[in-house]
């Protein structure tokens, strides 16, 4: 749900005026948004993230917002993160949950989440005194690690069962304002693929006990732009504006009607969730120690959608560059 986030390299500028340098500057970088800047040879970045997903109403077909069950999903996703030249950085992002749904049991343990791959590639690099901002392309490869179908809880499903390949383009650029002080901004998009997948039995895509045959997840779309403003050399507001669009998501198969298991005992069974899409808002604080270690606390709202549900999520984040 959440973005990986890479600590942009510091660079000095020569300052005739009271503007702020770049390397007066520390940052951790906004909540959801990554960063185009990649991690120069022989570096790494970990950032853990420790979130809680909390649904507190839902968006019908229309887009009006209906009450829903209170729903809480606890997780982290940790961003580890190494760039093998100046251009290239790679890494893998690993994510475990616990989930809270209203009415039914809790998940039966701490559950590991679906494993992400990570590329990416700086196709332009920023410089100080050029218009050109730093743009990186990116690919993910998400792995279905997480428990999926065959669930005795439907609580312990943690993954989507599915091959994701997401590809990217993420830009960054700087903007001083006219007291002198940077914001940082930064743009990206990308969309996800995702391969058809078999299910059996309850499954994080709400099928029953006895089902048997494939979800065809929908493709996703996303576009993150962000901004980040430097108060003083640690303490910097950031605030994510992203939105997200989601295809249908089809299963199809059949049920078993008798003890039997039988074809004849069986009854097909099809569902869609319908194309969704949703617009959130994610202010946060940044307190930054060093240029290398600092600390976000932040929420992200979705008060605007059409078949999804509205959630608000508070995180926590530390981020070290080594």
């Amino acid at each position: 749900m959440l973005r990986p986030c890479l600590v942009c390299v510091a660079l000095s500028v020569a300052a005739a005026h009271a503007d702020e340098a770049r390397d007066e500057a520390w940052w951790t970088g906004p909540m959801l948004a990554p960063n185009a800047a990649t991690l120069p040879a022989g570096h790494a970045l970990i950032e853990p993230y420790l979130f809680d997903e909390v649904t507190v109403g839902r968006f019908d077909t229309n887009g009006t917002r209906q009450s829903a069950p209170r729903e809480q999903d606890f997780g982290s996703l940790t961003y580890i993160l190494y760039g093998v030249t100046d251009l290239t950085t790679v890494g893998v992002l690993p994510r475990f949950g616990y989930n809270v749904p209203p009415g039914e049991p809790s998940s039966s343990g701490i559950g590991i989440g679906d494993l992400t791959l990570q590329a990416c590639y700086g196709v332009l690099q920023y410089h100080d005194g050029h218009y050109t901002p730093a743009v990186s392309l990116v690919v993910q490869e998400t792995l279905p690690t997480g428990r999926y179908d065959r669930l005795e809880r439907a609580s312990d499903g943690f993954g989507a069962g599915a091959y994701t390949t997401t590809l990217a383009v993420y830009s960054q650029d700087y903007f001083w304002m006219p007291n002198g002080r940077i914001l940082r901004a930064r743009l990206d998009v990308t969309y996800a693929i995702s391969s058809s997948l078999s299910v059996e039995d309850q499954s994080v895509y709400d099928t029953p006990y006895g089902f048997g045959g494939r979800a065809y997840p929908g493709d996703v779309s996303t576009v993150d732009a962000a901004g980040e403003y430097s108060i003083t050399r640690n303490w910097v507001l950031a605030l994510d504006v992203i939105y997200q669009h989601s295809d249908s998501t089809r299963v199809s198969g059949s049920v078993s009607g008798g003890s039997t298991g039988s074809a004849a005992a069986r009854s097909v069974y099809q569902s869609a969730t319908g194309t969704s899409y949703s617009l959130g808002f994610a202010p946060a604080l940044e307190y930054n120690f060093s240029s290398t270690v600092g600390v976000l606390l932040g929420v992200r709202i979705i008060e605007i959608g059409r078949n999804t549900a509205a959630t608000i999520t508070p995180a926590i984040a530390l981020n070290m560059v080594f």
